[in-house]
């Protein structure tokens, strides 16, 4: 019998990790045989362990998935790696195909989906959700952005204007009478999207690009 596909989940929500386990453990031809919780983690779990297929959340911790992507392709150009995630920007999801990433799913798929997407990459096939598809074809009919980062919502301007002034998360949730981890949520966001490894780096990029001065 041919061995199964070892596969490394990363994400950094523990009901993701343990959703995904639980359908991956439905299929005869794949085990989990690690998870990590943030990207630096995940870098340390391919040391130790073999490992055929890794799922990369992006929006995490210490290191997104954009980062990993790019690391992991500096030594691995073996394993495969598909991106699942909610971002559905489609500059993010190229600059992930871009980074190493063998095909990108979107964390609304079911498990045949999912299933299927992980077979289809081991088999070297590049794989992309209907949805993801679809945005990076709207994409090309679109004139390029007046800055290299993905679109930036209403509320994540907001948020961006006041880590710029100096706000606490606390004081930024009071503001915008939003909750505490909604606020850390944008922060995040912003981090994977500018790029950016802290708030001093967001600041930076903002400044530098002129994003809050925008009209776009």
């Amino acid at each position: 019998m041919k061995s199964p596909i070892r596969i490394l989940i990363v994400d950094d929500h523990q009901l993701v990790l343990d959703g995904l386990q639980l359908m991956l453990s439905d299929a005869e031809d794949m085990a989990c045989v690690a998870v990590a919780r943030h990207g630096r983690n995940a870098l340390v779990q391919l040391q130790k362990q073999t490992v055929d297929l890794i799922l990369l959340d992006i929006n995490m911790p210490e290191m997104n998935g954009v980062e990993v992507c790019r690391e992991i392709r500096k030594t691995n150009t073996d394993v495969r790696i598909l991106a699942l995630s909610m971002l559905r920007e489609a500059s993010l999801i190229k600059e992930m195909l871009q980074q190493g990433a063998n095909g990108y799913l979107l964390k609304n798929a079911g498990q045949d989906e999912l299933l299927l997407a992980v077979r289809q990459v081991m088999a070297g096939r590049d794989y992309l959700s209907a949805d993801v598809a679809q945005l990076l074809s709207e994409s090309k009919a679109q004139p390029a952005p007046a800055s290299p980062f993905p679109r930036l919502s209403r509320r994540e301007k907001q948020v961006l204007q006041l880590i710029v002034e100096e706000f606490t998360t606390g004081e930024i949730a009071d503001q915008l009478s939003i909750g505490f981890g909604t606020v850390e949520t944008h922060r995040r966001n912003l981090l994977t999207k500018l790029g950016a490894r802290n708030t001093a780096g967001l600041v930076r990029t903002a400044l530098e690009y002129h994003l809050l001065e925008e009209k776009r």
